[in-house]
């Protein structure tokens, strides 16, 4: 099996276009130490040849032009894609947004729980998207399903499964009190397993906690992908950058008692990887005191155009 880590940044990537915060000014200046990201999505194939999308970010277009994977293949028709399937894990902007930017023509199939496909199916722009040619496809919580193309099976088996999240920004109903309307569905993981070999992992760019039927489902896994938002709870207030925490946002934080690494410890994982990190946050600086950090308690740092062989 095959990844392809096409984004690795939070919303806005990094440098964010309207951001002049440390991180950001030092991306867009080309600082040796400060790599710029864009946002959140990675690829994966089990023949190295059809590809499926796990989140569809705003920066698609890019990160295709930047994978030479997910080119059209050269001895294929005047219009052709790798792409043969997306999967959301939430409805979130950085997420879905890059649906509009796979409007061609080209076939493909559109996973996602009841709830993100009612948020796409309520706003009339995702009808760029010909039905004709893009079946949507509603996933069950916890129930494994068989990754297909419109021509067949692309030897991936994901189960999906709700994780403690948020719903969308631009859904949160005003007096829905502290979880602002979130349902199970708003935010989910994938468990993405290759059917030849039965080499697997997680990917969860978004979660709010880690209770205990999280951690008993990804104890002993061979790899996972996991939400490196932010370092501290605390750090766009910090920084003035936005009057929000990392709780009121519905993304966990990586230091501190109820952080991921301490959280992380006694969970067995053969290899941890955070991904889904926000311009504040200071690991995305090579090599910071925070960077040293994490990958000393055995965490890597994803970054745009990470491959990786299972």
């Amino acid at each position: 099996m095959q990844i392809k880590v096409l984004g690795s940044g939070a919303g806005g990537g990094l440098p964010q276009w309207n951001c002049n915060a440390e991180n950001s000014k030092d991306a867009r200046n080309g600082h040796e130490h400060v790599k710029p990201r864009s946002q959140s999505s990675i690829a994966v194939s089990s023949n190295g040849k059809d590809w499926v999308l796990l989140n569809a970010s705003p920066d698609i277009r890019q990160q295709i032009f930047d994978t030479k994977q997910l080119h059209p293949h050269a001895d294929g028709p005047m219009r052709n894609s790798p792409i043969q399937a997306v999967i959301l894990t939430n409805g979130d902007v950085d997420h879905v947004t890059g649906l509009l930017c796979l409007r061609e023509g080209h076939a493909f199939n559109l996973y996602a729980s009841n709830r993100v496909l009612g948020t796409i199916n309520a706003n009339t722009i995702f009808n760029v998207l010909n039905k004709e040619k893009v079946q949507r496809l509603e996933i069950t919580l916890g129930t494994p399903f068989e990754v297909m193309s419109p021509n067949g099976s692309l030897g991936l088996e994901v189960t999906p499964f709700a994780v403690p999240g948020k719903v969308a920004l631009y859904l949160e109903k005003e007096k829905a009190g502290t979880n602002f309307g979130t349902e199970e569905g708003d935010t989910i993981g994938l468990y993405v397993k290759e059917i030849a070999t039965g080499k697997s992992f997680y990917y969860i760019p978004g979660c709010a906690m880690v209770d205990q039927p999280l951690r008993d489902r990804i104890e002993g896994a061979e790899m996972i992908f996991f939400d490196g938002t932010l370092f501290t709870n605390n750090e766009m207030l910090d920084q003035g950058l936005l009057p929000k925490t990392g709780e009121r946002m519905g993304h966990m934080n990586m230091s501190g008692d109820d952080g991921t690494l301490k959280i992380f410890e006694d969970i067995n994982i053969t290899r941890k990887i955070y991904i889904h990190i926000n311009n504040s946050n200071p690991v995305l600086r090579d090599n910071s005191e925070e960077r040293k950090i994490v990958e000393s308690k055995g965490w890597e740092v994803s970054y745009d155009g990470m491959e990786i062989n299972l």
